[in-house]
């Protein structure tokens, strides 16, 4: 599952069964987040793949629901800059599946910011403290957000609910460029999931795929 030092195949990684992820209650002291969060991890080799097969590929890490259980399973993952090609992170929001179809992404988009290599670990880490600290500022409206590793850049992307609402994505996008400091030519781009449903129809190519 992309734990430091661990050296399990990703085979063997397939073919277990998906077991439920319990959440631990706030313990005394502990400071409860907003919502519950569940952590996951992917990879796969390049090709061509499904909407079954990469479902199959989705493994849940974590949950957690205070900033103590977060920091506590965070320290013991390998950073994105560590992690091989076509790896991805996934964060959503428990009871949210990192998938385009999901009721409460198939309405909604993602911002997608392309990096070059070896800003990863920094720019997903506050993307993701900014996500469980709600600096954000939309209500409901974020969903998870995504780290893809890739074999000349990575993919960062933050999701959310309501592509429709040009007035959201606009303070998602200013919020964005503010907690990861990018410079100002950065390219950004939103993508609807309904368009990414269309344009992969047929079938998905991993080396292109973005969720």
């Amino acid at each position: 599952m992309s734990l430091k030092n661990d050296n399990s195949s990703e085979e063997e990684t397939e073919n277990k069964e998906e077991k439920p992820v319990k959440v631990k209650k706030p313990g005394p002291g502990e400071h409860p987040l907003q919502f519950i969060y569940t952590f996951w991890f992917s990879r796969r080799t390049p090709g061509k793949t499904t909407a079954q097969t990469y479902d199959q590929h989705l493994k849940k890490v974590f949950s957690f629901t205070t900033v103590e259980q977060f920091w506590a399973y965070y320290t013991h993952l390998a950073r994105p800059g560590d992690m091989p090609d076509h790896s991805d992170y996934h964060l959503f929001k428990d009871g949210i599946k990192p998938l385009w179809e999901d009721s409460a992404n198939k309405e909604g988009g993602k911002w997608i910011v392309r990096l070059k290599k070896g800003l990863a670990s920094r720019c997903w880490e506050n993307l993701i403290l900014a996500m469980l600290g709600e600096q954000f500022m939309v209500g409901e409206e974020i969903c998870g957000a995504v780290i893809s590793v890739r074999h000349q850049e990575d993919i960062l992307s933050l999701w959310n609910k309501t592509a429709g609402d040009q007035m959201t994505t606009s303070r998602i996008r200013d919020t964005l460029k503010r907690v990861l400091n990018l410079p100002p030519n950065t390219i950004m781009e939103y993508k609807k999931h309904t368009d990414s449903l269309r344009d992969n129809s047929s079938y998905r190519n991993t080396d292109m795929f973005m969720r």
